[in-house]
């Protein structure tokens, strides 16, 4: 089992925090991105750099991830590729996409880039503190607790 990181997007209190509970699992956390991320760092914990090319770190983390792993994105069409996978999927802000719902966030984000390409674009919230980190690393502990006691039976 493996913790795969979309690290271009990934929050540094998310990053942080899926640290740590990579460490007290020993379960290995796979930061992947184009660039070099700060502090990722542990006997756990693993930095992908990839290409520097469009989607280079998303077909990484869909080429690492194996059933029973859990992924962590905020990118839709990412999240879209691994859930048809069938890989569990988190966004940072704890959000847990399913094949019942991922079609309707792509359509939802898909609308609002139309809106955004023609100069209609809606104010987004990017605040992200403690109260988002709480309600993520909630449904993370959630999910991994889930997975471990999956991968034991």
């Amino acid at each position: 089992m493996k913790i795969l990181v979309d690290a271009d997007s990934c929050p540094a209190l998310t990053r942080k925090a899926i640290i740590r509970a990579s460490e007290r699992t020993g379960i290995t956390a796979i930061f992947a991105a184009n660039r070099p991320i700060p502090d990722i760092t542990g006997e756990t914990v693993v930095m992908e750099l990839c290409p520097n090319k469009e989607g280079a770190a998303d077909d990484r983390i869909v080429a690492l991830a194996c059933s029973g792993d859990l992924a962590i994105t905020r990118d839709l069409p990412l999240a879209s590729r691994l859930v048809k996978a069938e890989i569990t999927t988190l966004d940072d802000r704890g959000r847990l996409y399913t094949p019942e719902n991922i079609h309707e966030y792509l359509s939802i984000r898909n609308f609002m880039l139309g809106l955004a390409e023609n100069g209609l674009g809606v104010p987004r919230n990017a605040h992200y503190g403690q109260r988002e980190l709480k309600t993520f690393a909630d449904s993370f502990d959630r999910v991994l607790s889930r997975l471990i006691r999956e991968k034991k039976q």
